[in-house]
């Protein structure tokens, strides 16, 4: 690998300790068992939650990526959403375990992963400037790789460090869940620690550097002339469709695993931070292997076939009484993880035309993000219906199966130079 391509990749090292810890295993769960006064309630209040930042992120991330594209600058871009991740995730250490501070907290979250989200786009966008079409699958893959292999390692620290000792280290007092409210902490250093490769290493791009105003105009012109051209690209317009759904199948499945496992499986922190680090382990080979798979396969076929895997591992997940058995499904589901986004990531880099990626991948963040808020409201509305988690969780695989059906429907792109 070039260094280029090193530093590009670096990034999903640095900003998966974001969704690892804060939106997944320790701070969902903590929020739950915490926070809020019981897990169903707090089930309910994230989704809500989930849906409002998915909504605020569907509507921003075209225009941002639009005028980054207009304005040549999406180093900037990327800079600011990855220090205002960072700021507001240190926030969290405010959110004390009492209902009092749920909105604190909720807010924090909220903000952080709308920050994150947006700085995903630029991340993306830069991908094809960093290697050979040929190479976009595998660079992705690796990139994926490196973000569960981040991830993986913030939680093992957080765990060692924080969470386990008992008494808790550098006095903290663990009956106000200090030593868990501190893993936001080592998140925001985490990322500020281990992002600026991708500042410094990869190139800005070759589009004309213009005044923020003109920049905004141009963008939302941009955009404009993008979504009025979509009907003329058939494939991606398709590719789109399908992406609203299965992605945010997904984006339930990250934001509600720990809140799930901690509320039917009973699951306390230390638990849940183990369950995190072998879905990361088992994720970080998925995805590494998914890059070569591609390659073999196509970025299309790749994500149908880790769809497929993901619908009838997860399906299993919901049904089995056993902690065991749902662990071991739960491992085995992580190995389906990483193809399905890398390969996604990939397939949006085959398809975007030259000079517009960045607009093209605010559309694919949109893609993920414009029915966010459905999901999790919905698992929200069925939770609160029937006062079970199970059949709030049966959401994920409804967005699968209707994803993975349009998907069907793409034409494969061309995927070598």
């Amino acid at each position: 690998m070039t260094r280029r391509e090193w530093a590009w990749a670096s990034y999903d090292w640095a900003n998966s300790a974001f969704p690892t810890v804060v939106s997944t295993f320790v701070i969902a769960a903590y929020f739950t068992k915490g926070i809020a006064p019981d897990p169903v309630t707090g089930q309910v209040m994230w989704g809500w939650m989930q849906a409002l930042v998915g909504l605020s992120i569907g509507l921003l991330s075209p225009l941002l990526g639009a005028i980054a594209d207009a304005g040549g600058r999406r180093r900037a871009m990327l800079l600011a959403s990855t220090l205002l991740t960072a700021f507001f995730t240190a926030g969290i250490w405010f959110a004390e375990p009492q209902p009092a501070y749920a909105l604190w907290a909720l807010l924090c979250v909220a903000l952080g992963t709308l920050f994150f989200e947006l700085g995903t786009v630029f991340y993306n966008a830069t991908l094809p400037d960093v290697t050979t079409r040929a190479r976009l699958g595998r660079i992705s893959g690796i990139g994926w790789a490196l973000g569960y292999a981040g991830g993986l390692a913030c939680l093992v620290l957080c765990l060692a460090l924080l969470v386990q000792p008992d008494p808790a280290h550098f006095g903290l007092d663990r009956a106000r869940a200090e030593h868990v409210r501190a893993t936001a902490l080592v998140v925001a250093a985490w990322l500020l620690l281990f992002g600026w490769p991708v500042l410094v290493f990869v190139p800005e791009g070759a589009a004309e550097r213009r005044p923020w105003g003109l920049a905004a105009m141009h963008g939302f012109a941009e955009l404009l002339r993008l979504l009025r051209g979509l009907p003329r690209h058939p494939a991606i317009l398709r590719f789109m469709l399908a992406r609203l759904f299965y992605t945010d199948g997904l984006n339930v499945l990250f934001a509600f695993g720990a809140v799930f496992a901690a509320g039917v499986h009973r699951m306390g922190f230390e638990e849940i931070l183990l369950f995190g680090i072998a879905l990361n382990v088992s994720g970080g080979i998925g995805a590494f292997g998914g890059g070569w798979v591609e390659e073999r396969l196509g970025a299309k076929r790749t994500v149908l076939v880790a769809l497929i895997a993901l619908m009838a591992l997860g399906g299993g997940m919901l049904l089995v009484e056993s902690k065991t058995v749902f662990w071991i499904l739960g491992v085995m589901l992580g190995l389906f993880f990483g193809p399905s986004q890398a390969a996604s990531r990939s397939l949006m880099a085959h398809l975007a035309p030259p000079g517009e990626v960045t607009a093209y991948f605010g559309l694919f963040a949109f893609s993920g993000r414009a029915t966010g808020f459905l999901g999790p409201a919905l698992l929200a509305m069925v939770t609160a219906a029937t006062s079970s988690q199970r059949a709030g969780m049966m959401v994920v695989l409804v967005m699968l199966a209707v994803g993975a059906a349009i998907l069907t429907s793409v034409p494969p792109p061309r995927e070598q130079p």
